[in-house]
């Protein structure tokens, strides 16, 4: 089985290229869907396989200006025929591909499996803590962001989110760390399922608000 999963960390690193979630985020996820995993009555290679494969998709979303296309349906869609001709049984290809699906957060396509439900959650704690703030800048810097700004969030939501808080990102150069925390991060522990990510959100999502208060502060000329 071990041959399978690095015929498919083969496969995803051709697909890859954004420094947010290439390979290094990936293999983050999957060591974090392992720990998640630990002691919990799951089918551990489809955790794995779907941990591998689950941004599979983000390249070609991040290329589709239009914002179209949902990388997590796509990256599914990618991963059937690797998992098939790597003869993955169908029960698990649809489980790997279930929880490939259900990965994202501006989604209203939920976990319904502890599979995807691990997955989710090892996924979201990657976007907190000191991790999460240096791929924040990494984004920024790939599409022109900004590094600190502050705005009415009512009219943020409304120009840039579609209206939802959670909606998709319309405008990327308007976007920036604070307002992703405001929007979204701040909210990531409401939406985890595990105890064990719960425990782990808390420290991490602690540190990433301290480190924006001092941005802000530094920002300011404050000390």
């Amino acid at each position: 089985m071990e041959d399978k999963f690095k015929k498919i960390k083969s496969e995803v690193e051709k697909e890859l290229v954004c420094s947010a979630h290439n390979m290094d985020h990936v293999m983050r996820v999957y060591n974090l869907c392992i720990v998640l995993a630990e002691n919990e009555d799951v089918d551990i290679e489809v955790i794995k396989a779907a941990a591998l494969l689950h941004d599979i998709g983000r390249a070609q979303e991040d290329a589709d200006h239009s914002g179209n296309t949902d990388h997590a349906i796509l990256s599914s869609e990618m991963a059937l025929p690797i998992l098939k001709n790597l003869e993955f049984p169908e029960d698990k290809i649809n489980l790997i591909c279930e929880c490939i699906i259900q990965h994202r957060y501006r989604s209203g396509n939920q976990p319904d499996t502890l599979e995807a439900k691990i997955l989710f959650d090892a996924d979201k704690l990657d976007t907190l803590g000191a991790i999460g703030i240096a791929r924040s800048f990494g984004w920024v810097g790939r599409n022109n962001a900004k590094i600190y700004l502050k705005v009415p969030l009512d009219d943020y939501i409304n120009e840039n989110l579609g209206g939802k808080i959670n909606g998709r990102i319309q405008d990327k150069t308007k976007h920036s760390p604070q307002i992703e925390f405001e929007t979204k991060l701040k909210f990531i522990g409401e939406r985890l399922y595990t105890d064990k990510a719960k425990t782990m959100c808390d420290e991490r999502l602690q540190f990433y608000e301290d480190f924006l208060k001092r941005l802000e502060r530094e920002i300011k000329g404050e000390n």
